[in-house]
């Protein structure tokens, strides 16, 4: 009798660790992360006013995954950032936002731009820069965007762009640095008369890669101009600013020498000394004990 309840009891185990062995076999994977979650509060919370009057709503550096849905309410504002996110894909109802003057979307992990994007009419500055996108990700639609005024495509796998951008009469600055562009469209020839355009390291054949030929410097000085900490930088942008910081001449360097050692005079700290002063930063030619006795000695008598 003890023996087959032994048995029993032996069998009862073994099946548990069966189930459970089924259980472990069958047990959905987890789904990937999907990111920060926004919500419509977050979002609102997220609306400044920018010193023009315009509403700004700022989801930058989020770690957003997905194109939050919840700011499909809020079309009403006139300036974009979700720049330094993860998102790789964006809605058609992108085209929505009628009334946005600005929309900032670099450093994500866009392959391609919705055709709705022809619907922000009154866009005046648009940055894709950082992305994924390639000549088939980029609509034509971007050729009715008529007012905009700053394009930034830098840093993407572009060859080749929609022809109908040359109707992009109000544009002063476009950017396509950092692609894969071995010959520039033509219609840039035309764009270059009244457009600054950045087409450096670039493998184009007809010029040193720099696209010197075709950039035309301005000699005024950036309108724009922003400070911001190493840590809000993205990993690439970090490296250029270091890399471009490295290029800057340094005092007492070839600039110094040429000029006779002015830089090693620069560089070097001129210790200078003064008599009479007691302490640093002092104006004193005596101590208070010997400018306590002088006034006590010349002390009118009343």
């Amino acid at each position: 009798m003890f023996l087959k309840l032994k048995t029993i009891l032996s069998l009862h185990h073994q099946h548990q660790l069966r189930k459970k062995e089924d259980k472990i076999c069958t047990m959905p994977k987890r789904k990937a992360a999907k990111g920060t979650k926004v919500t419509l509060k977050t979002a609102k919370k997220a609306i400044t006013m920018t010193p023009e009057g315009r509403q700004r709503l700022t989801l930058s550096n989020m770690g957003i995954v997905i194109f939050p849905k919840c700011i499909l309410k809020l079309t009403s504002v006139d300036e974009l950032d979700l720049s330094r996110n993860k998102i790789q894909k964006l809605p058609d109802h992108i085209g929505n936002f009628l009334s946005l003057k600005w929309l900032d979307l670099h450093s994500n992990k866009l392959e391609s731009v919705p055709d709705s994007i022809g619907n922000l009419v009154g866009l005046t500055h648009l940055n894709l820069s950082n992305n994924h996108l390639t000549s088939a990700g980029l609509p034509s639609t971007i050729g009715l965007l008529t007012s905009l005024k700053s394009l930034n495509l830098g840093m993407n796998h572009l060859d080749t762009l929609p022809p109908t951008m040359v109707a992009l009469d109000s544009l002063q600055e476009l950017g396509l640095f950092d692609n894969l562009f071995i010959k520039l469209p033509e219609f840039l020839k035309v764009l270059c008369n009244r457009t600054k355009v950045n087409t450096k390291r670039n493998p184009v054949s007809n010029g040193p890669g720099d696209g010197e030929g075709i950039v035309k410097e301005r000699s005024e000085p950036q309108q724009a101009m922003y400070l911001v900490h190493e840590s809000s930088l993205c990993r690439t942008c970090l490296k250029k600013c270091i890399a471009e910081r490295e290029r800057l001449p340094r005092a007492g360097g070839r600039e110094g020498t040429k000029s006779g050692g002015g830089g090693d005079m620069i560089e070097k700290k001129r210790i200078r000394t003064y008599t009479g002063l007691i302490v640093p930063n002092s104006v004193a030619r005596v101590n208070q004990n010997m400018w306590r006795i002088r006034n006590l000695e010349h002390e009118p008598i009343k």
